[in-house]
C-alpha cells in the first residue's frame, strides 16, 4: 500500500465528504464518465456468460486498490484515504455500473462492488482462448509462439478471477456491435501493440466471414510510420495504433558548431502521428518500458525542453516532464464527452539471470508464481503516471494490469521470437521476457476493457428504461 498523503479521514469526515459532488472519493467520480462512456454504446442491449472457478494463485491489492476506479479528474486525491476496511465499499467499479434485476448483474455478479485488479489466476481445463492459437493472421512474429515452436499449452489454461466478482466472458459479436461506426485507437509502445493485436484477433474470431475485415494500411507502415489499423466493413468500427513509445516527441538536434546531429526527447511536445486520433471515441495509452537508461541514454544530452538539451536529467524527472506535457495535451484536445480515455499500467517481465542484454532468460517457465515474496516492486513509473493522472480535468480510467501480470511469468515469448531465432542464435541468444504470447496474457486485459464498456452499457439501457 502506498503512503497516504492526506490523513484518514473519520466517519463524519468522510461522509461529508461523499455529500460534496466535487470531492467524493474517486471511485463515485465514474458516475458521470461512465455515463458518457454509454451514450455511445446504445446498439443494443446485452447479457454475459459466467463460469466457474477454483482458486490457486491469490493476487494481493494492487498499490492503488481501487485502480480502474481512478477516474482522478475534478477530485483530491481523497480515495488514498479510504481505510481498507471500506475497500469493498469503494471499489474499482463505481455505482455507475449497477444493473441491478438486469441479466447482466447476476452473472457479473456485482463488478461494482470489487476491484476488478485485485484476484486470482484460476486454473480452468475447460478454458480455451476467444482465438484458438494460429487463427489469426494478422499477428507479428515476435508474438506468435505456436508459430515460432511453443508447444506447451498449460498458460492458456488460467484465467482472471477477481475476489468478489466475476469477469464476463468476451464476447466479440456483443463488442463489435457496441462499437459499431466507432474508432478505438491503442497509443504507445509495443506492450499496447500487444494488447491492440490482442483485441484484433479476439473480435476477428467472431466474424463468420473473415474476409469482412481489411488493413486500412499495410504492415511495412507500422514499421516505418507507427500506424496500423483494422477495420471491420460491417460494423463500420476500426481498432487502430499509433506507435508512441514515449507519448513524447523523437527528436533529431542538426549539426552545430562541429557538433554532429543527434537524436533527443523532447519532453514538451506531444509526438505527432500521421493519423490525428484525439477525437477517437475511444483511446488506449499506455508508457513504461522505454523510460529507462538504455532507452534513454542515461539521461545524458537526451532530455530536451524548447531549445535546451540537457546535460543530465533523472530518468524519474523526466518522465514526469512527459507526463505532464501529455496531460496537458489531452485536456486540452480531448472532448471527454464524446471520448473515452484509458491508460494501461506497466506490464510486468519476468527476466532471471540478467536483464534482456545480459543474459536474462524465462524459457521453461510453465506456472505462474504463486509465492508473492517473488513478486517485483511496483514500478517505480507508475507511481508517478498515477500522480501525473490525478492532476487532470479529463477522466482517465486506469487499468492497473501491473499486479495481474507479475504472476504470469509463463507467458512470454522467452526463446519462442520468431520462426528459427533459437537455432540460429544458440543458447546465449537474447530471449523475450517482456511481451506476450498471443493468444495469453493480453486477451485477458481486453477482457476487462470489455467488461466496462458492457456494463456501461447495460447500465444506461436499464436507468433509460429500456
Amino acid at each position: 500500500m502506498a503512503c497516504l498523503k492526506k490523513p484518514l479521514l473519520n466517519s463524519s469526515e468522510l461522509q461529508r465528504t461523499l455529500q460534496h459532488p466535487l470531492l467524493r472519493p474517486r471511485t463515485h467520480i465514474l458516475t458521470f464518465p461512465f455515463f458518457l462512456l454509454s451514450l455511445f454504446l446504445l446498439s443494443a442491449s446485452y447479457s454475459t456468460n459466467s463460469t466457474s472457478d477454483s482458486n490457486i494463485t491469490s493476487v494481493p491489492s494492487p498499490r492503488f486498490p481501487f485502480s480502474l476506479s481512478r477516474v482522478l479528474a475534478h477530485a483530491p486525491l481523497t480515495s488514498r484515504a479510504v481505510s481498507e476496511s471500506q475497500s469493498n465499499t469503494f471499489s474499482s467499479v463505481t455505482a455507475a455500473e449497477r444493473t441491478r434485476g438486469s441479466s447482466a448483474n447476476s452473472n457479473s455478479q456485482d463488478l461494482d462492488s470489487c476491484d476488478i485488479f485485485d484476484g486470482s489466476w484460476i486454473q480452468d481445463d475447460s478454458h480455451e482462448p476467444v482465438y484458438p492459437h494460429g487463427s489469426c493472421p494478422i499477428l507479428d512474429d515476435a508474438f506468435n509462439c505456436f508459430k515460432n515452436g511453443r508447444s506447451d499449452y498449460e498458460f492458456l489454461k488460467y484465467r482472471w478471477k477477481p475476489h468478489g466478482c466475476q469477469i464476463p466472458r468476451f464476447d466479440g459479436l456483443k463488442m463489435l456491435h457496441m462499437l459499431r461506426g466507432k474508432r478505438v485507437v491503442f497509443v504507445g509502445d509495443s506492450l499496447n501493440r500487444n494488447m491492440w493485436q490482442s483485441l484484433v484477433c479476439a473480435l476477428r474470431a467472431s466474424l463468420k466471414d473473415k474476409s469482412r475485415i481489411y488493413e486500412v494500411s499495410g504492415r511495412r507502415e507500422l514499421r516505418i510510420q507507427g500506424f496500423f489499423s483494422f477495420k471491420f466493413k460491417d460494423y463500420g468500427c476500426s481498432i487502430e495504433f499509433v506507435k508512441s513509445p514515449f507519448l513524447v516527441q523523437e527528436w533529431k538536434v542538426l549539426p552545430n558548431d562541429g557538433v554532429p546531429p543527434r537524436d533527443t526527447l523532447r519532453l514538451d511536445m506531444i509526438q505527432a502521428s500521421k493519423s490525428p486520433y484525439y477525437n477517437a471515441d475511444i483511446i488506449i495509452f499506455n508508457t513504461g518500458h522505454w523510460w529507462n537508461h538504455d532507452k534513454t541514454k542515461y539521461g545524458k544530452n537526451y532530455f530536451q525542453e524548447s531549445d535546451h538539451v540537457y546535460e543530465r536529467l533523472e530518468v524519474s524527472e523526466a518522465l514526469k516532464k512527459a507526463l505532464k506535457t501529455w496531460a496537458k495535451w489531452v485536456d486540452s484536445t480531448v472532448d471527454s464527452t464524446r471520448t473515452r480515455v484509458f491508460f494501461t499500467g506497466f506490464s510486468a517481465s519476468h527476466y532471471r539471470g540478467g536483464q534482456w542484454n545480459s543474459g536474462g532468460k524465462c524459457d521453461g517457465e510453465r506456472r505462474p508464481i504463486t509465492n508473492e515474496s517473488y513478486l517485483a516492486a511496483y514500478p517505480w513509473a507508475m507511481g508517478i503516471v498515477e500522480d501525473v493522472i490525478a492532476e487532470m480535468k479529463t477522466p482517465v480510467l486506469y487499468l492497473n494490469i501491473t499486479k495481474m501480470t507479475d504472476y504470469r511469468k509463463d507467458g512470454h515469448p522467452s526463446i519462442y521470437r520468431e520462426p528459427g531465432f533459437y537455432e540460429n542464435k544458440g543458447p546465449r541468444m537474447v530471449q523475450d521476457c517482456s511481451h506476450w504470447c498471443l493468444p495469453g496474457i493480453p486477451d485477458s486485459w481486453n477482457e476487462i476493457l470489455y467488461s466496462n464498456l458492457l456494463t456501461a452499457h447495460t447500465n444506461f439501457m436499464a436507468s433509460a428504461n429500456y
